[in-house]
């Protein structure tokens, strides 16, 4: 298990106006993380911080390709990923999160961004994870046909569905 201490931002710290820092996320980053989602993959991320009037702006951009599982045969599926996201963040008495705005404690200083990128990740993939036609595991797919239920199936092993076949063609009709 990787450490995600690397991802810990000293705002309180910062002297000077503007701050860069650069982040690869492959293995470590996402075993370190825990996450579900994402299992995995090869991407660049870029925080830019810059210091205005006793608030931070961090404006994240991520990019690279995202490892997630295919909801069709369940192998591993390459999702590219390009995201960019903006942050405002502000010393306060306590943690909170609201709206646009997320105040930490003013002694504390910092701010983990590790699980915030790896949400700007997992948002900037479509909700349906699906190989290209044709890429699917051929394997998979043959024993998901094997194991799927046809309509004539219903009909022998339940006689309500002969009933429901009934209704359906009155309704037409």
């Amino acid at each position: 298990m990787g450490s995600l201490e690397r991802f810990k931002i000293d705002l309180k710290g910062q002297t000077e106006e503007n701050a860069s820092y650069e982040f690869g996320l492959e293995k470590d980053y996402f075993d370190a993380i825990e996450a579900t989602e994402v299992k995995g993959g090869k991407l660049q991320a870029t925080l830019d911080v810059q210091k205005r009037a006793g608030v931070y702006e961090l404006n994240f951009h991520i990019e690279g390709d995202a490892t997630v599982v295919c909801d069709l045969c369940l192998d591993d599926l390459q999702q590219p990923v390009s995201t960019d996201s903006r942050l405002v963040v502000r010393l306060g008495d306590r943690y909170s999160d609201d709206d646009d705005v997320i105040t930490i404690p003013a002694e504390e200083g910092t701010l983990d961004v590790s699980w915030l990128m790896y949400e700007m990740i997992a948002l900037a993939i479509p909700t349906r994870h699906v190989h290209p036609e044709g890429e699917c595991n051929p394997a998979m797919l043959e024993r998901i046909g094997e194991m799927s239920i046809h309509e004539e199936d219903h009909a022998e092993s339940d006689p309500r569905w002969k009933d429901l076949e009934k209704l359906k063609s009155t309704i037409k009709e």
